[in-house]
């Protein structure tokens, strides 16, 4: 049987420990890995840099080589590259010297093509982990990205997977046009530090060359550190979800994309994310926030702060229905109060997504023309509750819409609209602003 929650229980307990959050979180700063001073050049085991030869064997025989020494840097020094799927051990530092292209093998020539799907680099239950230099690592997946509509059965390689893995250095390097994900490290891993990465594939609604579920960083596990990268691609800009905890995005600039996104797997909770000092422009969102109960999980305890956003589709969205098919339902800028009042209750389970304790503060953004301000979107059965906004000025088309929502505060805000300033689009929601309840 299925545990069950008390949801008034649920709520008060979350009020009472975190009702008074302050935009204040403390985050640890992860571990990062240690790499013997070994130097192994994959010239010295056959590589060319011809943009013909397949360097697979030749990179692994040096990465095997820096293993059976017990660890140390692997260098690809200036010159252009093609490459097949590469295994990676632990006290291992891959180094891309700048002028280095290392290029996935196209799709004719990648082993297994899209029945396969292994990935280019990756590696799983390893520590001390580095991918660093100022190269560049090529996908070329335009060749790919049509499989992920016309074939759902084809398997694509992410760029770089690591799954159980601890103490992770991703620095320097620019990624562009993966297969599918360009950076993903899940899988429980810990102590992540990605900076200073540049990722670059076409938006998803590209009228050329689409490019489809190219997320620029997930991660799951637990002391993240994600700083001054400059991200536009197809997908997620960043996303994280089920038992992920200690997470801090910070100086990030974000382009193209859906947002920086949670979600929509979140079962086992997320808890303890810092959000500061970013940019996003021409976002599909800026913050997105999403989960349904067939995955949900406990997510709190989120600080958003210091951000400016400029012509995106949404600016704040937060909501519990992503796998609705109800087409009334769906449209998420379309969607009202009226429309979502008449959203079907269900029984609360373990998979229940539950939404609290989130603060947005300093926040400067303008949404696209025709575009919502911002959505709040929780269930009949588990509103979301505590989320503040500190110091929030949104210029929008339309509304910002509050569904199915508790204690959700706007001190000191400016949400302008064709409605006029700081009017609300609700159902179902206890709202106050600047400390006067809004019926």
């Amino acid at each position: 049987m299925k545990k069950r929650y008390c949801l008034p229980f649920v709520a008060f307990l979350c009020f009472l420990v975190f009702g008074n959050l302050d935009a204040q979180v403390d985050l640890p700063t992860p571990k990062l890995p240690t790499i013997p001073n070994k130097v192994f050049n994959i010239k010295d085991f056959g590589g060319v840099s011809d943009n013909k030869t397949d360097n697979t064997t030749a990179i692994q025989k040096a990465i095997d080589a820096a293993n059976n020494a017990g660890g140390g840097k692997v260098v690809v020094p200036e010159g252009v590259y093609l490459c097949g799927p590469l295994v990676i051990n632990s006290n291992l530092e891959l180094h891309l010297d700048e002028g280095v292209t290392l290029k996935l093998l196209p799709l004719s020539r990648y082993p297994g093509g899209t029945t396969d799907g292994t990935d280019f680099i990756h590696g799983e239950k390893l520590h001390d982990i580095a991918i660093t230099g100022k190269g560049t690592i090529d996908g070329q997946g335009a060749d790919w990205w049509p499989f992920a509509k016309t074939d759902k059965t084809a398997k694509r390689p992410r760029m770089i997977s690591l799954k159980e893995c601890d103490k992770i250095l991703i620095e320097d390097v620019t990624l562009m046009n993966s297969p599918m994900f360009h950076i993903a490290i899940g899988g429980k891993s810990s102590n992540g530090t990605v900076s200073r990465v540049t990722v670059r594939a076409p938006a998803s609604d590209d009228a050329i060359l689409a490019s489809h579920n190219t997320d620029a960083c997930d991660v799951s596990g637990k002391d993240f550190l994600i700083k001054d990268c400059d991200i536009s691609t197809g997908d997620d800009d960043f996303t994280s979800g089920s038992n992920t905890s200690n997470v801090h995005v910070m100086n990030c600039k974000f382009g193209y994309g859906h947002g920086l996104s949670m979600g929509s797997y979140t079962r086992g909770g997320a808890s303890n994310f810092l959000v500061e000092n970013c940019t996003f422009n021409n976002t599909e969102c800026g913050i997105r926030i999403k989960s349904d109960r067939d995955r949900g999980g406990l997510v709190q305890n989120l600080v958003y702060r210091n951000l400016k956003m400029t012509n995106v589709g949404i600016p704040i969205l937060i909501y519990s229905s992503y796998m609705t098919k109800d087409k009334e339902f769906r449209n998420l800028q379309k969607v009202t109060g009226s429309i979502a009042s008449a959203y079907p209750s269900a029984p609360v389970t373990d998979l229940t997504p539950i939404f609290s304790n989130i603060t947005f503060q300093d926040i400067t953004a303008t949404a696209a023309s025709g575009k919502r301000a911002g959505l709040i979107w929780g269930l009949p059965e588990a509103l979301a509750t505590n989320i503040i906004f500190k110091n929030v000025n949104i210029s929008a088309s339309t509304a910002f819409g509050i569904f199915f929502a508790k204690n959700v505060r706007f001190e000191n805000c400016k949400i302008s609209t064709i409605e006029g300033l700081n009017k609300l689009d609700m159902t179902n929601a206890e709202v106050s602003i600047d400390g006067k309840a809004v019926k």
